[in-house]
């Protein structure tokens, strides 16, 4: 039987963590979180980011 391996790193981000990574204020994540250029997820109250939706969008950038 094979061992399940868990992705490195986180699979959702916070919004704070998105603009770290794009070194962007929040309100321009905000701004792509309504304009449909990354994915959210709502947790509660709390907006999540998949990682993958942000993989997409910085693998659009780059075409």
């Amino acid at each position: 039987m094979r061992a399940l391996v868990r992705p490195v790193g986180p699979s959702m981000l916070t919004v704070r963590e998105v603009a770290e990574e794009l070194a962007v204020c929040r309100a321009t994540v905000y701004a792509l979180l309504e304009r449909g250029e990354l994915e959210r997820v709502w947790v509660g109250r709390s907006i999540r980011i998949p990682a993958a939706s942000l993989e997409a969008l910085l693998a659009r950038g780059r075409r």
